[in-house]
C-alpha cells in the first residue's frame, strides 16, 4: 500500500482520532473510508441516491 503525506489541523485531527478510536479502526482505515464515500457520491448519478447512501453508511459507522 502506497503511503501519502497529508496535512491536517490539529483539531480536525483529533476529532477524527476520536471517532477512530470510537468505532474501533485505525485511522487510515477511517480516512479511506471517508475518501470512498466521497468518490462514490461525486460518481453517482444523482443526488439522492448519494445522499441516500451516506445516510445508510453513516448508520452503519455512526
Amino acid at each position: 500500500m502506497t503511503k501519502v503525506l497529508l496535512s491536517i489541523p490539529k483539531e480536525f485531527l483529533s476529532t477524527v482520532d476520536r471517532v477512530a478510536v470510537s468505532q474501533q479502526r485505525s485511522r487510515s482505515e477511517l480516512i479511506r473510508e471517508a475518501l470512498r464515500t466521497y468518490i462514490n457520491r461525486k460518481n453517482m448519478p444523482s443526488i439522492e441516491k448519494a445522499n441516500k447512501n451516506a445516510e445508510i453508511l453513516d448508520e452503519l459507522i455512526g
